[in-house]
Parts: structure tokens; C-alpha cells; sequence
């Protein structure tokens, strides 16, 4: 059973340690926002991309999210974002690239899914090697 406070352990669990490889990370990722997370009303899944200085550093972020509406007792509470991120050095390609895109704009997951795979700020990166992958957890 997948909950919200043990989603990213999951995901993590699912992806494996230290890997770079987008493609395969994309497959797990695709795969998991079909399955049911206990207490989930809507699935909310997010592709974001583009340059950003988060961390004091200027990075490309290439960002495959799934946020969580938490209730306690029927009582909104918080969004949790779950996020799936790899930085890239923002070369000159890679700076031109910036998208958001969020799958309650869609009929279905599956459309939502197959837009972003066609989308060129999606297939640009997938080739390329990022500098890390983090799988992280926030409260929003």
C-alpha cells in the first residue's frame, strides 16, 4: 500500500541508487503516477523544465513531479510534491528549453503522458548526461 509519507521511499526503492539514465527513470516514473497512492482524490502530475538558480547556481532542472492534496479528517491540510529532478549544466540548447506542464489540463493520464513525450523540451534532454538525479519530497 503507497501513502503519501512513503511515496519518495517508494519511488526511490523503484528507481534505484545512483543512476542517470532519463529514459528508464521516465518508465518508472510513468508507471507509478498510475498507481493509486492511499488517500489521492486527483492525480496531479507535473513536467516542468528550464533554467533556474535555485541553489545559488544556475541549473537546468528537468523535473517530473506528482503532487498530493493532504486532508486530515476531511480537512484540507497541505500539498506534498513528490519530485523526480535532474540538473544539467544550462548550456546554450539546454537555456532555450523552459515548459510547465500539468496533467489536470488533460482528458486522461495517458494523453497527458504521450503530450509530454512529444513535447522538444522533453526529447532534448533525454540524450544528454546530467550532472545528478534527485528524488526529494516537500511540503508545500
Amino acid at each position: 500500500m503507497i501513502t503519501v509519507k512513503n511515496t519518495e521511499s517508494y519511488l526511490k526503492n523503484k528507481i534505484g541508487e545512483e543512476t542517470d539514465d532519463i529514459k528508464k527513470v521516465w518508465e518508472t516514473f510513468k508507471a507509478f503516477c498510475k498507481e493509486t497512492v492511499v488517500g489521492e482524490e486527483d492525480k496531479e502530475i507535473l513536467f516542468q523544465c528550464g533554467v533556474y538558480d535555485f541553489t545559488g547556481e544556475e541549473l537546468f532542472h528537468f523535473d517530473f513531479v506528482r503532487q498530493f492534496t493532504v486532508y486530515e479528517e476531511d480537512e484540507y491540510s497541505h500539498m506534498e510534491q513528490l519530485h523526480c529532478e535532474f540538473l544539467f549544466k544550462p548550456t546554450d540548447e539546454l537555456s532555450k528549453l523552459e515548459a510547465e506542464e500539468w496533467s489536470m489540463d488533460y482528458d486522461d493520464i495517458d494523453d497527458f503522458l504521450n503530450h509530454i513525450e512529444n513535447l522538444q523540451e522533453f526529447k532534448i534532454p533525454l540524450n544528454l548526461k546530467p550532472i545528478k538525479l534527485e528524488i526529494y519530497q516537500e511540503e508545500m
